[in-house]
Parts: structure tokens; sequence; C-alpha cells
């Protein structure tokens, strides 16, 4: 012992010294910081187009900009490429800490088809996105609202449109001078910097020149680096039009800033909504509130006083209502029709829960930060294949629960019936983007990536799942089903089943709508959704809320001696998604007015995922409500039950 005790101590302080260095060496996984010395060639990339009129992105150089000697595509992951990220280098070069003034790019000369491609770029309200040593290019916008408020637009216009100069005609502009701001943190002992943002002015120039043209060697007489006379407004803006020569120019800035590099994600992602998000989530606690104080009142009124007062009810009406779901005991476990569709379900449901569930996680803890490109994507994509695995699993052991004996059909089903539903709606989704030549498309190589993965991966583990949930002993009933059904009678209004859905769906719709109005926001803006901590919050009330919704109404349909309850149940609740792809489609459909292939483009992509919504929250609410059902049925023995069976004889048919 006197040996091992300093051996185990001085191991504890190597490893502890290894957690150290290396929290100090990653930022994020993956994502180191760079150093800089002062005279470093900086590179800046250029990304997609995009707009949010189209949604559409096309890549940088579809349109007729200035071009390096050679186009060298950057290393993109799984992720990025869905993403429909295209990124590349770009003629845009300078040197770190080396102010520089009207550089020139390049000159163009337009023809009607380019032309044409800049005024359809500049009619959709496209943005020219670049990056810097990981940073997104931002144009800085001070707010009207508050006086010493800045957000910050992800890229600027590709152009202008609007009347110049007394015309009555509109008339297309270009910005052709851009004047960049590299914001960077100085260590002062080794004199390096990092880089911690990325900043530009656009500005429309028609430039004028002396002389003969001489590239870069020209002087222009619109602005003059010797001079220090640099371009600061638009006042004669360049226009495009056929037969037009264009001069692409840059200045380059540096500013030194308090920002570490560890915090320059920040800006980007600071939300100034923080008092809406807490009132979405107060909103969402009183709902969840109520629900919870209803299944409290079922669970100790009717359970509790079932088991120690049931000889004890004072009148003939309190006793029917308090025995009313015990009637039908002998058929509440009866397997529903398609039974194995409903295995299926609930299999796939657990697959996206376990999915959305895990990516949450990691998501509140750090791990998928923007900085990260295409990391949210790659990993909800990974975690998909690998859940297949639980999918098999939960599908067989309920499959087997309800006497079934085809496992292999049942394994199929649940690894072809929603990624071929989902695989077909993308490929459309493909085809359509691929029509209109954009960035967004999924290269055949990414295709064939994709199916590697669902069939080399994901059907196998599904398989071994399903293979381990039918070696396990079935699910026992914890009551005997009878083997002629009973008859249910007649029902009241609000005890319609479309009506019961319905109104499982709006409770759940109240306690997350403010939040998908940012998320949706988020996505059609083209603006980072970085605010996990809350989403984690409102995803467990929502969970809450469909479970808690979803007992009460199985509790009341079984009252009323409907023991239909396993589709119904299924359904309550979840009908949340089919109420969301109406007022997304509205939302989303009016934003995108009539713009090629995007309005299509959306209808597809909200169905698909009102099919994943739909199939991630059902599970939940199932597994709470049979659980619930189960507890009920097994605290009622057997002889208390029987006494039930003499009064609802007459209730069975042959």
């Amino acid at each position: 012992m006197e040996v091992r005790t300093p051996l185990a101590f001085h191991l504890w302080i190597f490893v502890s010294l290894l957690l150290f260095v290396g929290g100090h060496c990653f930022y994020l996984p993956g994502v180191a910081p760079q150093d800089f010395q002062k005279g470093d060639v900086l590179m800046v990339k250029v990304n997609k187009l995009t707009s949010t009129k189209t949604q559409l992105p096309y890549s940088y150089y579809s349109l007729p900009y200035c071009r390096p000697k050679t186009i060298v595509d950057s290393a993109e992951n799984l992720g990025e490429v869905l993403r429909g990220d295209r990124i590349e280098n770009s003629p845009y070069v300078f040197k770190m800490r080396e102010a520089q003034m009207c550089n020139i790019v390049c000159r163009i000369t337009l023809n009607a088809k380019t032309a044409k491609e800049f005024k359809e770029k500049i009619d959709d309200e496209y943005r020219v996105n670049m990056i810097l040593d990981n940073l997104p290019l931002v144009v800085p916008i001070r707010r009207q609202d508050q006086e010493s408020s800045i957000v910050y637009q992800h890229g600027f216009h590709v152009g202008l449109k609007g009347q110049y100069a007394g015309s009555k005609e509109e008339k297309y502009f270009i910005q052709n001078h851009l004047t960049f701001t590299v914001k960077f943190h100085k260590d002062t002992q080794t004199d390096s910097s990092r880089i911690v943002g990325f900043e530009v002015k656009p500005f429309s120039v028609r430039h004028e020149y002396e002389g003969d043209w001489k590239n870069d060697k020209t002087r222009l007489t619109t602005c003059d680096p010797h001079a220090k006379r640099t371009v600061t407004s638009s006042e004669s803006p360049q226009e495009v039009e056929d037969k037009k020569e264009i001069i692409f120019t840059y200045d380059v800035e540096f500013q030194e800033s308090d920002v570490k590099w560890a915090y320059r994600w920040d800006t980007y992602l600071l939300m100034a909504d923080d008092q809406i998000h807490w009132f979405s989530i107060v909103n969402s606690l009183m709902i969840v509130l109520f629900l919870s104080g209803m299944v409290a009142m079922i669970m100790l009124r009717t359970l509790y006083r079932d088991i120690s007062k049931y000889n004890q009810l004072e009148t003939q009406e309190e006793a029917q209502e308090e025995t009313g779901w015990k009637l039908v005991h002998g058929d509440v476990f009866r397997p529903p029709t398609n039974s194995d569709l409903l295995c299926v379900y609930v299999g796939t449901g657990v697959q996206f829960f376990g999915m959305i569930l895990v990516t949450m996680i990691f998501a509140v803890l750090g791990f998928l930060s923007p900085s990260n490109r295409g990391g949210l994507m790659m990993a909800m994509l990974l975690l998909w294949v690998f859940m297949g695995l639980f999918a098999g699993y939960f599908s067989a052991r309920l499959y087997k629960m309800f006497k079934g004996t085809e496992w292999k059909k049942i394994t199929l089903r649940t690894a072809f019936t929603f990624p071929a539903t989902v695989f077909a709606i993308f490929f459309v989704l493909n085809a359509l983007i691929w029509g209109e030549k954009s960035s967004g498309a999924v290269p055949f190589g990414t295709m064939f990536a994709l199916v590697f993965l669902w069939f080399g991966i994901s059907v196998p583990l599904v398989f071994v799942g399903s293979y381990v949930g039918f070696k396990k002993p079935a699910i026992e009933d914890p009551v005997k089903t009878n083997k002629i059904p009973r008859q249910i009678p007649e029902q009241a209004w609000y005890m319609n089943p479309a009506f019961s859905i319905l109104i499982g769906g709006i409770l759940p719709f109240g306690a997350v709508f403010i939040e998908l109005f940012f998320i949706l926001t988020s996505i059609w803006l083209q603006q980072f959704y970085y605010i996990f901590g809350f989403l984690f919050i409102v995803f467990v009330i929502l969970i809450v809320t469909c479970a808690e919704i979803t007992i009460v109404l199985c509790y009341f349909q079984l009252c009323s001696e409907d023991y239909l309850w396993w589709w119904r149940s299924y359904l309550t609740s979840g009908i949340l998604s089919p109420l969301l792809v109406p007022i997304c489609c509205v939302l989303l459909l009016h934003k995108a007015r009539d713009h090629k292939a995007s309005i299509w483009d959306l209808v597809l992509w909200l169905h698909a995922d009102c099919l994943i919504r739909f199939l991630c929250a059902h599970r939940y609410n199932w597994f709470r409500c049979m659980f619930h059902v189960h507890a009920a049925h097994l605290l009622i023995s057997e002889d208390r039950l029987s006494d039930c069976n003499l009064k609802t004889n007459d209730w069975f048919v042959s």
C-alpha cells in the first residue's frame, strides 16, 4: 500500500496535467487557434452565394467575379456538402497588420449574358459569403431602435437596384469595392496576433483610370493609395449593363481588439431577444404545471383510492366513475389493427428521439459550435445511423409482445420504411435543385456515401438490434385478454378520435410555437441559431407536455369504455407535426413568393420534416402512456377485477 499510493497519486497528477494542457490547446473539438506574425499572408476564401428569397445557394464563381489563377476547393466534410457549402480560394490576398488601400483585383467587361446573370442575382437579393481564418464575413449595421447596438449580417449583397440621378427607370448597380476590417488580438509577449473579427463595408463605384490599363499597376482616379484617398461612399455607382466595364477593388484595415480568440464567436452568436425566450419558457411551464396537476389528480384520486378504498365508495355514481376504466381490463391489451406498422413507427421513433436527444446534449455542451462548420449536420446523420440498433431492438420487443413471429419481415420494414420515404423526397428535391444548377445539389459521390451509411451501417445495426430484441422474453400483459372482443358503447362527441387528437396537439403547440418561430426565422434568414440552452429547456417541456396530455386523454378514453387506445395514444399530441406544416408553409411561402423551385423545395422539405417530428414525438408519448396503462392494471389484482366481470358479460358479442 505504501508503494501504490504515491504511484496512483502521481498518475492522477499526470493525467490532470494532460487534461489541463489539452484544455488550453483547443477551444472546440477540432478547431485550433492560429497565430499570425506581422507580414504573414492572409488568404480570403469564398463560399456560396445565398438568398433569403430563393433559398437556393450558388457557387461564388457561378457569377463572372475575379478569379485566381487556379481555383482550389477546400476540403469539406459530409455536413458541409449537404449544407451546400462550396468553399474555394479567391484573389483577395493581403498581409497581416499591413493596411492596404485601393488594391485592384481585376477588370471585366460584361456581355448580355453576364449582365443578365448579375441582374437576376440582384433581383433575388443574393449575398456574397467569404471566410477568413474560419470566421465568416459580416456587415455591421446599427440598429435603429438602439443607438449603441450593432447587429451583423452575414455576407454582403451582390448589388443594389434603384433609381439614380433623377432617372425614373430602376437600374442595377454592382458592389465592386470592398473595405475589409480585420480585427485581431495581439499577444504582448510573442508579438503574434490572432484574428477575432472579419467585417466589410461594400460600395458600388464606377472607377476611372488614367492612361492605358496596366492590370494592378493601373492608377485609378477614383481612389489613390499614394494620396491615401479611398472610397467612402457610392456617389457614382457602377451600373450593370451590357458592354459595361467593371473594376473590382478592395481596401484592408486592421484594428486591435480586446476580444480574446476564445470569445470571437460571441459577436456572431449574440442573441438580443432573451426576454422573449424566457417568456416562452414561463408560458410553457404554466401549461406543464396545469397538465401535471391533472395527471396527479388522476393518479391519486383514481389509482390510490381504487386500491385502498375500493369497497368504501359512497354513491353509485362515484362507483361507476371510478370503475369505468376497469370495465375494459379484458380488452385493454388486445393487439391493435396493423400492429406490425405500429411496431415499425415506434422503433423508428426511438431512433430519431435518440438522435435528437444526444445531438441536443452535445450542442448544449458546446461540441457543435458553428465554428465547426457542418458539425451539426454530420453529428445528426451519424447518430441516426448508429441509433438503428435501438430501432431494431424496440420494434422487435413490441412485435414479440403482440405475439408476432415474422421477425425478418418487421426488421426489414423498420430498416427501410422511413429511410426510403425520406430518401425519395430527398432525391426529388435534389433533382429540382440540380435543375437550377445550384450548389445545394448533392453530388453523386456524396449520394453514394449516404447510401453506404444506410445499407452498410444502419441496416445491419437494425438487424442486430432486432436479433437481440427477439432473444429477450416477451413483455407480459398484467391482465389476461378476453378471447371475444367487447362491444364499445357509443361515445360522446368530445371523445371522437379526430377531436381528442386535435386537442392533444394544441397544448404542445402552445408550448413550443415561440421557439419554433425563432428556429424558422434563423433557417430562413441564414442566421446562426446557437441558443441550445433555451432549446433544450423547451424540448424537455415539450416531451413532458406531450406525455401528460397523452396520459390524460388515454385515461378519459378508457373511462368511456373505449379500449382502442394503442393508435390513438400514438397519434395524440403527434398531431402537432401536421398542424405545423400549413403554418410553416404559409409563413415560408409568403416569404418565398414565386421564386423558381424554392416553393416546391419548401413544401417537400416541410412534409419530410413533419414526418420526422411525427415519429419522434410519438415515441416518448406512446411509451409513457403504455407504462401508465401497465402500471394502473398491475396495481389492481385479478380477484378485484373479477367483480366487474359479472356486470359486463352482456357487453360481449360473438
